[in-house]
């Protein structure tokens, strides 16, 4: 899974998913780093930056919602979950719970950067900041 390192909000999400158990290992790899773009160079870094993607085993790349459904596919007691959201009358649902992540994200950059003790700053109260440099988009 690659991910934006420098957002608060997708480092929760790796630290969730890497939580679980999981029933296929998941791994992790900071978007645009370059272990990144030795692992995956046919990747375009800017677009891996601006939404969550997944590269699958057997080289299948996901974004979106598709790849939040592939991350909960991997851990234990998600799958039945996954199977519903990648449903075609749920995946409007998916959709809209990965649209709803990056709105978080972007309201995350206009309150100012988290900073290191609770409500001490704008966005503290949210648990992240703007660190994720304008790559919150969907």
């Amino acid at each position: 899974m690659l991910y934006d390192a420098g957002c608060g909000l997708c480092r929760t999400a790796r630290t969730w998913l890497a939580s679980r158990a999981q029933l296929v290992p998941l791994e992790f790899v900071p978007a645009g780093s370059d272990e990144a773009r030795r692992r995956y160079p046919a990747l375009d870094p800017a677009e891996t930056l601006a939404d969550i993607t997944v590269v699958a085993d057997d080289g299948g790349v996901y974004t979106g919602d598709g790849a939040w459904i592939i991350c909960l596919w991997a851990l234990d007691g998600y799958r039945g979950l996954a199977a519903r959201l990648s449903r075609p009358e749920l995946r409007p649902t998916a959709r809209r719970m990965v649209a709803a992540a990056a709105a978080v994200r972007r309201a995350g950059l206009s309150a100012g950067p988290v900073t290191a003790e609770p409500g001490s700053g704008p966005g503290s109260e949210q648990g992240y900041g703007s660190d994720c440099g304008g790559t919150c988009d969907v």
